[in-house]
């Protein structure tokens, strides 16, 4: 399951920033009036810009995040739901890692436009709420596993 939550993301991903780099025109394009346009910028940066020439070592942290997740699921009984978003963490890491080693840059092109915020990608949307979900999916299995043990003695 890991895995192919892995590999629909960097398709979701990939295909997303392709159709983008063909198709955005310049300037961009309203997506939702007053909250989000479609903006194609080019980050040489990780996550929002951040680390602006730094790309490979952000290609390096993608490979320890992939491997370190596939640690994780292997050796650990974990429920679905923590396989997926550890999933979603691992596919956004090697979709953003794939830009930067194959066009030096990671595309990005989700603007807000209601608040000041980085431009950002479907791989940033999955590691963000692959994060957020896994926090939460590890509070739960470990008050679980807990509660569990507890009951067994």
């Amino acid at each position: 399951m890991f895995w192919l939550v892995v590999c629909l993301v960097v398709a979701f991903d990939q295909a997303t920033k392709a159709a983008v780099r063909v198709a955005l025109p310049a300037g961009g394009k309203t997506l939702i009036p007053g909250v989000l346009d479609l903006v194609h910028v080019e980050n040489t940066g990780a996550a929002f810009s951040l680390g602006r020439g730094a790309g490979a070592l952000f290609a390096i942290v993608a490979v320890v995040v992939l491997v370190a997740a596939t640690l994780v699921v292997q050796r650990h009984e974990l429920p679905i739901s923590l396989v997926v978003s550890i999933g979603f963490v691992a596919g956004g890491g090697v979709g953003n890692m794939i830009d930067r080693l194959m066009q030096g840059s990671v595309t990005d092109f989700f603007a807000t436009t209601f608040m000041d915020f980085p431009v950002f990608n479907v791989a940033d949307v999955f590691v963000t709420v692959g994060v957020v979900l896994t926090f939460i999916g590890f509070l739960v299995h470990d008050a679980h596993t807990a509660k569990k043990d507890d009951s067994q003695r």
